[in-house]
């Protein structure tokens, strides 16, 4: 379960981004083709941040569509899992741009007035 050792290094880049404050909402960005089984993510978070900063956070997670770049007519697309199909010509040679992250977008922390 490689989840928890990915898990651990997004909270621990998460607390050193909040520098010392309470963590409520952390949103990553999971591609499909990452390797990443998302409710194995979400199971690390939940064992991870207790007695953190982030315990009680939300974990908010987008999972993409693989991306890709028709060479022959330059379109770029996204499209499903297992359909590769450039949509405006119909090309099957196309370019492979996106799909593999996972990436920590943005921490929620509360606003100090």
């Amino acid at each position: 379960m490689h989840e928890l050792s990915l898990m651990t290094n997004l909270l621990d880049a998460a607390i050193a981004a909040a520098d010392g404050a309470k963590v409520h909402a952390l949103r990553i960005r999971v591609g499909p083709l990452s390797g990443v089984v998302v409710e194995a993510l979400r199971f690390a978070f939940d064992a991870l941040t207790p007695g953190t900063p982030a315990a009680g956070a939300r974990l908010d997670v987008e999972e993409t569509a693989p991306a890709f770049h028709c060479p022959r007519c330059r379109t770029d697309y996204a499209a499903p899992v297992g359909s590769y199909l450039c949509p405006n010509c119909g090309a099957a040679d196309g370019e492979l741009r996106g799909g593999h992250e996972l990436e920590l977008v943005s921490i929620e922390v509360p606003d100090h007035v």
